[in-house]
């Protein structure tokens, strides 16, 4: 694929991914190549990625130690210096724990350029080791979105520039969930989403303890409840509301219950019934069995994680009360 002739560039943002980093480095030289168009945005990195990408002819924008790490933050500073250098029509957002496959970049731009009003595509992100641990295997489940036209991508993605320049880019003061708050501004103004079937990165999530789980779930429920905030129930609402019952308001009624009445405990039984009924439906959507590890696995985990999800909403809320920013939450 003849860059010059697509005006395609890369925008590759890491923090401390170690050999990961160089995997995913190895995997645009075989698609690309190394060159003028890639920029390597660092956060704060101590594992000699600044040098790696260097020494490999990448640029590299290293962000300001002195203003909190984001993500939206770095694709943003990336982007800035990628059009600096060129003027891409078209820009690949990929993440430093990630390898693009092979004919994915033609791909995507084939897709945006046969389809104006397509301002994101986005197709299959894969885990790597998705047998490591189970908390891979749910990564590996999450990723694999229905394809067609979609509300909202991931960060790893191909964008028309046309697009963000309209739009504006990434919200920096998001520390995550900067990317269905983007979808939605694009949206608004007319512009598509879109995931196709074509395989387009290994991931590698590399968690391998509950608390990695923990933490990130406890993430995704602070930037859920920063984006309904934001949008007014609009974005990320059901998220919120799901979180906020099964994680808080459902405790605090079977606690108060049985402190009046021990049969009260019955609502203790919600949660298992939850995740018997989450994994009849995951064995309806696969032909499987309840029983097997496939179903049960991601339908306890999905019922757990509503008490992670509710402390983040929490800390979202608070933190607001209170006017304090919220740094970056690392789960690696």
């Amino acid at each position: 694929m003849s860059l010059p002739a697509v005006k395609l560039g890369l925008v590759l943002i890491g923090r401390n991914e170690g050999e990961r980093f160089l995997r995913c480095l190895a995997s645009i030289d075989r698609a690309v190549g190394l060159g003028g168009h890639v920029v390597y945005v660092d956060s704060g990195s101590s594992d000699g990625s600044v040098a790696a990408a260097r020494a490999a002819g990448v640029e590299v924008v290293e962000l300001d130690l002195s203003r909190p790490f984001t993500a939206a933050r770095a694709r943003n500073a990336g982007l800035e210096r990628l059009c600096q250098r060129m003027a891409p029509e078209f820009v690949q957002f990929v993440d430093g724990d990630c390898e693009i496959r092979e004919g994915w970049l033609a791909t995507g731009v084939a897709f945006l350029e046969a389809h104006p009003r397509a301002a994101v595509v986005c197709g299959r992100n894969r885990e790597r080791f998705p047998e490591a641990s189970r908390y891979n295997r749910l990564c590996d489940r999450e990723w694999d979105t229905p394809v067609g036209e979609v509300e909202a991508c991931g960060g790893i993605a191909m964008m028309r520039r046309a697009a963000l320049a309209e739009s504006g880019p990434f919200d920096p003061g998001l520390i995550a969930g900067e990317e269905p708050e983007l979808c939605v501004r694009l949206r608004a103004r007319g512009w598509q989403v879109w995931r196709i079937a074509a395989e387009m990165t290994w991931h590698d999530a590399a968690m391998m303890r509950f608390g990695q789980w923990w933490k990130r779930a406890r993430r995704g429920g602070f930037a859920a409840a920063q984006g309904m905030a934001m949008y007014r129930g609009k974005a990320q609402g059901n998220q919120v509301r799901r979180a906020v019952f099964w994680g808080a308001v459902l405790p605090v009624l079977a606690l108060m219950g049985m402190a009046a009445t021990p049969w009260a405990a019955v609502l203790l039984l919600a949660w298992p019934l939850q995740v018997a009924r989450l994994a009849q439906r995951f064995a309806r959507e696969t032909s499987g069995s309840r029983f097997a590890r496939e179903t049960w696995e991601p339908a306890f985990f999905l019922t757990l994680g509503k008490f992670p999800e509710a402390l983040g909403v929490g800390e979202y809320v608070w933190r607001r009360i209170v006017g304090r920013q919220a740094g970056i939450i690392e789960y690696k």
